[in-house]
Protein backbone atom coordinates (compact mmCIF):
# COMPACT_ATOMS: atom_id res chain seq x y z
CA UNK A 1 0.00 0.00 0.00
CA UNK A 2 2.83 2.39 0.88
CA UNK A 3 5.78 2.82 -1.46
CA UNK A 4 9.13 2.55 0.45
CA UNK A 5 10.66 5.25 -1.77
CA UNK A 6 7.86 7.63 -0.85
CA UNK A 7 8.18 6.69 2.82
CA UNK A 8 11.92 7.41 2.76
CA UNK A 9 11.22 10.80 1.21
CA UNK A 10 8.58 11.48 3.88
CA UNK A 11 11.02 10.64 6.71
CA UNK A 12 13.69 12.87 5.19
CA UNK A 13 11.30 15.83 4.99
CA UNK A 14 10.17 15.14 8.57
CA UNK A 15 13.80 15.22 9.76
CA UNK A 16 14.90 18.33 7.86
CA UNK A 17 11.56 20.20 7.87
CA UNK A 18 12.51 21.36 4.40
CA UNK A 19 11.56 20.06 0.96
CA UNK A 20 14.70 21.69 -0.46
CA UNK A 21 17.04 20.08 2.09
CA UNK A 22 15.31 16.72 1.66
CA UNK A 23 15.84 16.91 -2.10
CA UNK A 24 19.52 17.68 -1.58
CA UNK A 25 20.02 14.75 0.78
CA UNK A 26 18.17 12.30 -1.47
CA UNK A 27 19.79 13.56 -4.66
CA UNK A 28 16.50 14.31 -6.43
CA UNK A 29 14.61 17.40 -7.59
CA UNK A 30 12.41 19.30 -5.14
CA UNK A 31 9.46 18.61 -7.44
CA UNK A 32 10.12 14.87 -6.97
CA UNK A 33 10.01 15.29 -3.19
CA UNK A 34 6.70 17.16 -3.46
CA UNK A 35 5.32 14.46 -5.74
CA UNK A 36 6.30 11.66 -3.35
CA UNK A 37 4.69 13.45 -0.40
CA UNK A 38 1.55 14.19 -2.42
CA UNK A 39 1.19 10.56 -3.47
CA UNK A 40 1.70 9.38 0.09
CA UNK A 41 -0.96 11.81 1.28
CA UNK A 42 -3.28 10.42 -1.39
CA UNK A 43 -2.52 6.86 -0.23
CA UNK A 44 -3.21 7.68 3.44
CA UNK A 45 -6.07 10.05 2.70
CA UNK A 46 -4.61 12.49 5.23
CA UNK A 47 -2.47 15.64 5.08
CA UNK A 48 0.97 14.83 6.47
CA UNK A 49 2.55 18.30 6.52
CA UNK A 50 1.41 21.85 7.14
CA UNK A 51 3.54 24.07 4.93
CA UNK A 52 3.76 27.68 3.79
CA UNK A 53 6.47 29.81 2.23
CA UNK A 54 8.43 29.97 5.50
CA UNK A 55 8.01 26.70 7.37
CA UNK A 56 7.16 23.00 7.22
CA UNK A 57 5.67 21.09 10.14
CA UNK A 58 4.19 17.64 10.64
CA UNK A 59 0.46 17.26 11.19
CA UNK A 60 -0.82 14.86 13.85
CA UNK A 61 -1.32 12.24 11.12
CA UNK A 62 2.22 12.90 9.93
CA UNK A 63 3.51 12.27 13.46
CA UNK A 64 1.54 9.01 13.54
CA UNK A 65 3.00 7.88 10.22
CA UNK A 66 6.60 8.29 11.43
CA UNK A 67 6.58 5.04 13.39
CA UNK A 68 4.86 3.06 10.65
CA UNK A 69 7.22 4.39 7.98
CA UNK A 70 10.29 3.54 10.04
CA UNK A 71 9.04 -0.01 10.70
CA UNK A 72 8.31 -0.65 7.01
CA UNK A 73 11.70 0.66 5.90
CA UNK A 74 13.56 -1.31 8.56
CA UNK A 75 11.87 -4.49 7.34
CA UNK A 76 13.00 -3.71 3.78
CA UNK A 77 16.57 -3.07 4.94
CA UNK A 78 16.71 -6.31 6.96
CA UNK A 79 15.48 -8.29 3.96
CA UNK A 80 18.03 -6.64 1.67
CA UNK A 81 20.88 -7.28 4.13
CA UNK A 82 19.84 -10.92 4.52
CA UNK A 83 19.77 -11.71 0.82
CA UNK A 84 22.90 -9.77 -0.15
CA UNK A 85 24.81 -11.74 2.46
CA UNK A 86 27.36 -8.97 3.06
CA UNK A 87 29.10 -8.97 6.45
CA UNK A 88 30.87 -5.85 7.61
CA UNK A 89 33.93 -6.09 9.82
CA UNK A 90 36.46 -3.81 11.41
CA UNK A 91 36.72 -0.98 13.91
CA UNK A 92 34.35 1.99 13.76
CA UNK A 93 34.96 5.08 15.93
CA UNK A 94 31.69 7.00 16.22
CA UNK A 95 31.27 10.30 18.03
CA UNK A 96 27.89 11.68 19.13
CA UNK A 97 27.03 15.06 20.61
CA UNK A 98 26.02 15.34 24.27
CA UNK A 99 22.62 16.52 22.97
CA UNK A 100 21.64 12.94 22.13
CA UNK A 101 22.43 11.33 25.49
CA UNK A 102 18.76 11.21 26.52
CA UNK A 103 17.27 10.53 23.07
CA UNK A 104 16.57 7.30 21.23
CA UNK A 105 19.98 7.20 19.56
CA UNK A 106 20.82 4.02 21.54
CA UNK A 107 18.01 2.25 19.64
CA UNK A 108 19.68 3.13 16.34
CA UNK A 109 23.05 1.90 17.59
CA UNK A 110 21.50 -1.29 18.98
CA UNK A 111 19.92 -2.02 15.61
CA UNK A 112 23.24 -1.41 13.85
CA UNK A 113 25.08 -3.78 16.19
CA UNK A 114 22.41 -6.42 15.65
CA UNK A 115 22.75 -6.12 11.86
CA UNK A 116 26.56 -5.94 11.92
CA UNK A 117 27.81 -7.94 14.92
CA UNK A 118 31.37 -8.19 13.57
CA UNK A 119 31.89 -4.41 13.57
CA UNK A 120 33.74 -3.20 16.68
CA UNK A 121 31.79 -0.02 17.44
CA UNK A 122 33.50 2.50 19.74
CA UNK A 123 31.24 5.33 20.94
CA UNK A 124 32.50 8.71 22.16
CA UNK A 125 30.07 11.24 23.66
CA UNK A 126 31.52 14.75 23.63
CA UNK A 127 30.71 18.39 22.97
CA UNK A 128 30.06 19.08 19.30
CA UNK A 129 33.09 21.37 19.11
CA UNK A 130 35.33 18.64 20.53
CA UNK A 131 33.93 16.09 18.08
CA UNK A 132 34.74 18.36 15.13
CA UNK A 133 38.32 18.68 16.40
CA UNK A 134 38.74 14.93 16.90
CA UNK A 135 37.32 14.17 13.45
CA UNK A 136 39.67 16.69 11.82
CA UNK A 137 42.58 15.08 13.69
CA UNK A 138 41.67 11.65 12.31
CA UNK A 139 40.70 10.24 15.72
CA UNK A 140 37.07 9.52 14.74
CA UNK A 141 35.53 7.91 11.66
CA UNK A 142 32.00 9.31 11.87
CA UNK A 143 30.49 12.14 13.88
CA UNK A 144 26.92 13.23 14.66
CA UNK A 145 27.16 16.80 15.90
CA UNK A 146 25.90 20.37 15.63
CA UNK A 147 27.09 22.34 12.66
CA UNK A 148 29.31 25.20 13.76
CA UNK A 149 27.06 27.93 12.38
CA UNK A 150 24.95 29.19 9.45
CA UNK A 151 27.92 29.10 7.07
CA UNK A 152 28.86 25.51 7.91
CA UNK A 153 27.60 23.14 5.22
CA UNK A 154 29.88 20.18 5.91
CA UNK A 155 28.39 16.72 6.20
CA UNK A 156 24.88 15.43 5.62
CA UNK A 157 22.05 17.22 7.38
CA UNK A 158 20.23 14.89 9.78
CA UNK A 159 17.92 17.20 11.67
CA UNK A 160 17.09 20.91 11.88
CA UNK A 161 15.51 22.69 14.85
CA UNK A 162 15.73 25.97 16.76
CA UNK A 163 17.63 26.83 19.90
CA UNK A 164 15.72 28.29 22.85
CA UNK A 165 16.43 29.49 26.38
CA UNK A 166 15.30 27.09 29.09
CA UNK A 167 15.29 27.05 32.88
CA UNK A 168 13.35 25.96 35.95
CA UNK A 169 9.61 26.56 35.94
CA UNK A 170 8.85 29.97 37.41
CA UNK A 171 12.34 31.33 36.74
CA UNK A 172 12.31 34.98 35.67
CA UNK A 173 15.30 36.81 34.22
CA UNK A 174 15.72 40.32 35.69
CA UNK A 175 16.35 42.68 32.74
CA UNK A 176 18.37 44.99 35.03
CA UNK A 177 20.86 42.32 36.07
CA UNK A 178 23.37 40.17 34.14
CA UNK A 179 21.82 37.03 32.66
CA UNK A 180 22.91 33.99 34.75
CA UNK A 181 24.18 31.40 32.27
CA UNK A 182 24.51 27.62 32.57
CA UNK A 183 26.93 26.53 29.87
CA UNK A 184 29.27 23.88 28.56
CA UNK A 185 32.98 24.79 28.64
CA UNK A 186 34.77 25.83 25.43
CA UNK A 187 34.68 24.77 22.61
CA UNK A 188 30.94 24.24 23.13
CA UNK A 189 28.99 25.45 20.10
CA UNK A 190 25.89 26.18 22.21
CA UNK A 191 27.99 28.23 24.64
CA UNK A 192 29.46 30.28 21.81
CA UNK A 193 26.01 30.93 20.33
CA UNK A 194 24.56 32.05 23.69
CA UNK A 195 27.40 34.50 24.38
CA UNK A 196 27.36 35.87 20.84
CA UNK A 197 23.60 36.50 20.89
CA UNK A 198 23.65 38.23 24.28
CA UNK A 199 26.61 40.44 23.37
CA UNK A 200 25.02 41.39 20.06
CA UNK A 201 21.87 42.38 21.98
CA UNK A 202 23.87 44.40 24.50
CA UNK A 203 22.84 42.17 27.42
CA UNK A 204 25.23 41.71 30.31
CA UNK A 205 25.80 38.12 31.43
CA UNK A 206 27.63 36.05 34.02
CA UNK A 207 28.52 32.35 34.18
CA UNK A 208 26.44 30.71 36.93
CA UNK A 209 27.50 27.13 36.16
CA UNK A 210 29.93 25.36 33.82
CA UNK A 211 29.83 21.60 33.32
CA UNK A 212 31.18 19.24 30.69
CA UNK A 213 28.20 16.92 31.07
CA UNK A 214 24.61 17.53 30.05
CA UNK A 215 23.34 15.98 33.29
CA UNK A 216 25.35 18.55 35.26
CA UNK A 217 23.83 21.43 33.31
CA UNK A 218 20.33 20.02 33.72
CA UNK A 219 20.81 19.68 37.49
CA UNK A 220 21.95 23.29 37.75
CA UNK A 221 19.02 24.50 35.65
CA UNK A 222 16.50 22.53 37.70
CA UNK A 223 17.98 24.14 40.83
CA UNK A 224 17.15 27.55 39.39
CA UNK A 225 20.75 28.73 39.04
CA UNK A 226 20.14 30.29 35.65
CA UNK A 227 19.21 29.73 32.03
CA UNK A 228 20.78 27.56 29.35
CA UNK A 229 20.58 27.53 25.56
CA UNK A 230 19.19 24.24 24.32
CA UNK A 231 17.62 22.60 21.30
CA UNK A 232 13.85 23.14 21.31
CA UNK A 233 12.97 19.52 20.52
CA UNK A 234 15.16 18.11 23.31
CA UNK A 235 14.04 20.11 26.36
CA UNK A 236 14.67 17.87 29.41
CA UNK A 237 11.85 17.05 31.83
CA UNK A 238 11.47 19.60 34.63
CA UNK A 239 12.65 22.51 32.48
CA UNK A 240 10.65 24.97 30.39
CA UNK A 241 11.26 27.73 27.88
CA UNK A 242 12.22 31.11 29.36
CA UNK A 243 11.16 34.35 27.67
CA UNK A 244 12.53 37.86 27.68
CA UNK A 245 15.85 36.99 26.00
CA UNK A 246 17.06 37.44 22.40
CA UNK A 247 16.36 34.73 19.82
CA UNK A 248 19.07 32.11 19.51
CA UNK A 249 18.26 31.07 15.93
CA UNK A 250 18.29 27.72 14.16
CA UNK A 251 20.52 24.73 14.84
CA UNK A 252 21.45 21.91 12.48
CA UNK A 253 22.80 18.47 13.30
CA UNK A 254 24.86 16.75 10.65
CA UNK A 255 26.77 13.54 10.00
CA UNK A 256 30.39 14.04 9.08
CA UNK A 257 32.67 11.33 7.73
CA UNK A 258 36.39 11.01 8.36
CA UNK A 259 39.01 11.37 5.64
CA UNK A 260 38.64 7.75 4.58
CA UNK A 261 35.02 6.52 4.72
CA UNK A 262 34.65 2.77 5.19
CA UNK A 263 31.75 0.41 4.44
CA UNK A 264 31.06 0.27 8.20
CA UNK A 265 30.94 4.07 8.58
CA UNK A 266 28.71 4.34 5.51
CA UNK A 267 26.36 1.69 6.94
CA UNK A 268 26.07 3.47 10.30
CA UNK A 269 25.58 6.82 8.55
CA UNK A 270 22.72 5.29 6.56
CA UNK A 271 21.17 3.90 9.77
CA UNK A 272 21.35 7.29 11.51
CA UNK A 273 19.88 9.10 8.50
CA UNK A 274 17.07 6.56 8.24
CA UNK A 275 16.24 6.87 11.94
CA UNK A 276 16.86 10.60 12.25
CA UNK A 277 13.34 11.34 13.49
CA UNK A 278 14.13 9.33 16.65
CA UNK A 279 16.77 11.88 17.58
CA UNK A 280 14.09 14.46 18.32
CA UNK A 281 12.33 12.09 20.71
CA UNK A 282 13.37 11.15 24.20
CA UNK A 283 13.83 7.57 25.24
Amino acid sequence: MYDPVQLRTFLTVAQTLSFTQAAGRLGVRQSTVSQHVRRLEEATGRPLFVRDTHSVDLTEDGEALLGFARTILEAHERAAAFFTGTRLRGRLRFGASEDFVLTRLPEILEGFRHEHPEVDLELSVELSGTLHERLDAGRLDLVLAKRRGPGDVRGRLVWRDRMVWIGAEGLRVDPERPVPLIVFPPPGITRARALEVLERDGRAWRIACTSGSLSGLIAAARAGLGVMAHTRGLIPPGLVRVGGLPELGPVEFALLQGRRPTPASEALAAAVLAGGDRLSRRA
